[in-house]
């Protein structure tokens, strides 16, 4: 009997001994698949101007609709720019037609792109002329916009939307022109006062490129559009406003920030050219002009280290940041919109340059500039 004791007891040994090992490593093996499971979840949360994942997209999405029931401050967390360039060229020729003839009735494109926009359900695939020949012919006949938009549930949405986009591309502005003896004097205009990022007498082709899939370093979304040209092209700030950022970034290689007046927009020029990426006297804090060469096109970028050429060729990526509170600068509830259509709708409005320092071989505008909110800045 003194045999089948000892195997009990034995037996509890063991069983007792696996049951302290489980108890004491439990914990242990909780705090590490916990650990690793937060690495690999912050991995992909990057403080990137460029970039942001699709997955984080998907988590902030469920995040704002329990945010929206509690918190006290209200601004728009979500935008998508879906007009066409036909359609952005059609209310632009309005505009600038109906200031320019000084006519009875004058227009405004956003509000006519914002009540379009309400009545499509921001889907511009269903635009149809007559939609917008009787909005114009309401408007002619002394409707208000107010009137025509009264039960349009969602017009003051997209009215704030595409004015935090749209609103300093048309106005008034002047601009040196040359006059018969061949001296530069200048007129007062009224009409397209935004620029095209790429500098006139430059060639550059583009394609439908937001939102495809990005690799490098960690899975996301291309955000901007990327415009191919020859390395050295001068680079031309779209809108006025003050230098926010440049220097280096691991995604974007060479890279301007550049913020708008009213602080909604935030432009993002990158992969500048390797050694002399940017336009000569260019620093953070510094005011430039719509039209001003800000830097030069080239293929750096995807590298910790500064000044290398890992993209494979050259081309400008153009991003626009849209702003509607400063909480949405960085972090993780950016907005960028396509800019595809704008692009092709600036290419009515380039900025002609010229080789302002040959030792250097800096460029400069041609043309001088000068709009409501920069006349009051010197020329820097």
């Amino acid at each position: 009997m003194i045999v089948p004791f000892i195997i009990y007891k034995k037996r509890h040994i063991l069983i007792g001994t696996i049951i302290i090992f489980i108890v004491f490593s439990l914990p242990l093996c909780l705090f590490y698949f916990n650990k690793q499971s937060n690495q690999a979840s912050n991995g992909t949360i990057e403080n990137n101007i460029e970039f942001i994942t699709e997955e984080f997209h998907e988590e902030e999405s469920e995040k704002q609709l329990s945010d929206n029931q509690s918190e006290e401050k209200k601004y728009i967390k979500y935008v998508e720019f879906n007009p066409t360039y036909d359609v952005l060229k059609k209310t632009s020729t309005l505009d600038i037609n109906s200031h320019v003839k000084q006519e009875a009735v004058t227009f405004n494109w956003i509000e006519l792109l914002s009540y379009l926009a309400a009545k499509y359900g921001g889907d511009f695939s269903r635009f149809k002329q007559k939609d917008l020949d009787t909005l114009v012919s309401s408007l002619k006949k002394g409707t208000s916009i107010a009137d025509l938009t009264k039960d349009m549930k969602y017009y003051s949405y997209y009215y704030e939307a595409y004015s935090t986009i749209l609103s300093e591309f048309i106005g008034e502005y002047e601009i040196e022109v040359p006059d018969e003896n061949g001296n530069k004097v200048f007129e007062k205009k009224y009409g397209f006062k935004a620029f095209l990022p790429i500098a006139k007498n430059y060639s550059f082709n583009h394609y439908r490129d937001f939102g495809a899939s990005r690799s490098y370093g960690y899975k996301r979304i291309h955000l901007g559009n990327d415009l191919m040209g020859n390395v050295g092209t001068p680079i031309i700030a779209v809108e006025s406003g003050i230098v926010e950022a440049m220097g280096w970034n691991q995604y974007g290689g060479w890279r301007i920030g550049i913020r708008s007046f009213d602080q909604k927009r935030y432009y993002y020029y990158a992969h500048l050219r390797k050694d002399h990426p940017f336009a000569k006297d260019l620093y953070e804090g510094k005011i430039v002009k719509a039209g001003d060469v800000i830097g030069y096109l080239g293929m750096t970028g995807y590298s910790v280290k500064e000044n290398v050429n890992n993209i494979n060729v050259p081309h400008l990526h153009f991003g626009l940041q849209l702003i509607f509170d400063e909480s949405q600068k960085e972090g993780t509830n950016q907005i960028w919109i396509d800019v595809y259509e704008l692009i092709e709708l600036l290419r009515k409005n380039k900025s002609e340059v010229y080789m302002e320092d040959k030792e250097t071989k800096d460029f400069a505008r041609k043309y001088e500039f000068m709009e409501e909110n920069t006349v009051d800045f010197p020329i820097q």
